[in-house]
């Protein structure tokens, strides 16, 4: 049987290798990008209080995934209950927000086959300036910490948190979809997504291997 070690240890693999995809579905799902980062590490602590007793599950990924995002539509309940006054509640949950519980239940159920995909192009979108957008894909899809992205670029360590920030504000100001986008407009933005592509594996792998 596995020690309470060896399951935390299996954990944090299991994070790093899923949390881009996590970061993703949740950021489509909200609309939110820092709300989807506080998601998934609420996810990871659930799974660290979870784990141990149970055992990693078969499927660790969507584990992951439905308890972030049960989380995310226990946290819109909340808030509409915040908001409103008790008798306006019920009817509330029932009528006017249901469509936006109903989206957030049906999310769970989603393929995030393009997911992914569609955080980079949302990450690489042109309201955000060109030298964040490399920043912020690392970030998110990377899982580099702000210092390491900083050594990667040879910038100061606050600099790069500050691109970071006034990307996501960036994303949230334009109600961005975390979509892939279609036709002509894919085309015109895909020369910048493959150039952050190649700074992932040629300037993050440099961060990481300054380490070593």
């Amino acid at each position: 049987m596995a020690t309470d070690r060896e399951t935390q240890r299996a954990i944090e693999a299991v994070f790093r290798i899923e949390r881009a995809r996590l970061i993703a579905s949740l950021a489509r799902m909200t609309h939110d990008v820092d709300r989807a980062e506080e998601l998934a590490q609420d996810a990871l602590l659930v799974a660290l209080a979870e784990w141990p007793k149970t055992g990693v599950p078969q499927n660790p990924g969507a584990w992951l995934t439905a308890a972030a995002k049960r989380r995310a539509i226990d946290g819109l309940r909340r808030a509409k209950m915040q908001e409103r006054k008790h008798a306006e509640i019920a009817r509330g949950l029932d009528e006017a927000d249901s469509s936006e519980v109903e989206a957030l239940e049906a999310a769970m159920d989603d393929d995030i086959g393009d997911e992914l995909l569609g955080l980079i192009f949302t990450a690489c979108h042109p309201v955000i300036s060109a030298e964040a957008r490399a920043a912020l894909t690392l970030r998110l899809i990377g899982g580099l910490t702000t210092d390491e992205i900083a050594r990667a670029f040879l910038s100061p360590e606050p600099t790069i948190a500050q691109r970071i920030v006034r990307a996501k504000k960036s994303i949230g100001n334009a109600a961005l979809a975390f979509e892939v986008p279609r036709g002509a407009e894919r085309d015109a933005r895909l020369a910048s997504v493959l150039e952050v592509v190649y700074l992932i594996f040629n300037e993050g792998y440099a961060a990481t291997a300054a380490k070593t």
